[in-house]
């Protein structure tokens, strides 16, 4: 995290409490239409900071700068799912309460991100008087999701709009690649880089969604959730929500089967036909499992590479297998064509 620059006392308006706020890191959202049939993803969003699953230096740091009123220009930015959006979103609900919609200007890489609504759409919001009833006058907040998708020319114009509306409005950029981002606009932004999660807050908050939802999880199916989902809390979601849709008990063998990545001891038998058996037998053994579950080479090829990272076995041995793992993965796309040679590699 980068120093954080000076900015000037900000005056925000008595914070309403967020709408369905509940207990810490238990409030789902209970505005969501559709019930069951939401998306989880959204449906348990954060909706304060206190609900942020992980993160709690970073979260702590935000709150306190929002307390006093001295909230700068935030750069949030790391992997996808790891809490960057939802931290801004229960900033803003926290200093604009039911004046949420009115203060604050979201642009997403959806909509249309040149240097024409730098210069007018946004140029326009920071200019415009803020819309506020109370004693005090807010300023406003422009949140720019994935602004590593604009270009040079919209950033560089940024920067301007910046430098000219820093009383009246914060900025806040979130994007996953923090290079993609020119040097003038992090030089005015506080950064803080949202890690991917830790596999124990993943499972914490998976087992509350469980038991929100009144699902039947054994703690295979919760592990292979963990594992797959890499930090990234919004996949781990997304697999919970599709195999509950696919299976009523959710296990290890459900979750790999729905999201179609090979099972670890498919993998450990892999690794033992590769190690042990000749090379004919080798390949015909992969190719059959491959055929018999459906599984796409590039991810044995992942899983194999981790595996190998597992076992005992002489280090120079250990470098040559991953250099040639490493080859093949970034061969197989474009000889995926001649599947052969691949095997052979292999």
């Amino acid at each position: 995290m980068a120093g954080a620059t000076a900015a000037t006392p900000m005056d925000i308006d008595a914070a309403a409490p967020p709408p369905g706020a509940a207990a810490k890191g238990k409030a789902p959202l209970s505005s969501t239409p559709g019930g069951r049939a939401a998306p989880w993803v959204e449906k348990y969003r954060p909706q304060s900071l206190g609900d942020v699953a992980a993160h709690r230096d970073i979260v702590d740091t935000i709150d306190r700068l929002t307390n006093e009123n001295r909230l700068p220009h935030l750069l949030l930015y790391g992997p996808p799912g790891t809490g960057k959006t939802s931290t801004i979103l229960a900033v803003a609900r926290k200093l604009y309460g039911s004046q949420y919609g009115n203060m604050i200007l979201e642009l997403n890489a959806s909509d249309e991100r040149g240097i024409d609504v730098v210069r007018q759409q946004i140029q326009d919001f920071a200019s415009a008087r803020s819309l506020s009833f109370g004693a005090k006058q807010s300023v406003k907040m422009v949140l720019l999701d994935e602004a590593d998708a604009m270009t040079k020319d919209a950033q560089f114009a940024l920067r301007r709009v910046i430098e000219k509306h820093t009383r009246s409005t914060r900025f806040a950029l979130i994007c996953n690649h923090v290079n993609k981002i020119i040097p003038a606009l992090q030089s005015r932004c506080t950064r803080f880089r949202f890690a991917p999660l830790d596999g124990t807050h993943v499972r914490e908050r998976l087992k509350h969604i469980i038991q929100s939802e009144g699902l039947d999880v054994d703690d295979g199916g919760l592990t292979a959730l963990v594992r797959l989902s890499n930090g990234d809390m919004r996949k781990a979601l997304n697999i919970l929500q599709s195999t509950h849709m696919a299976s009523k008990q959710i296990t290890e063998e459900a979750v790999y089967l729905c999201t179609g990545n090979p099972m670890p001891k498919d993998i450990e038998q892999i690794a033992y036909w590769l190690l042990n058996e000749s090379f004919s037998t080798s390949f015909k053994c992969i190719s059959d499992m491959k055929m018999r579950k459906g599984l796409a080479l590039v991810d044995i090829i992942r899983e194999v590479t981790m595996f190998v990272f597992k076992i005992q076995m002489p280090s120079d041995v250990r470098i040559k297998l991953i250099n040639d793992l490493a080859d093949i993965e970034f061969l197989y796309p474009k000889a995926s064509y001649r599947p052969t040679v691949t095997v052979y590699n292999l």
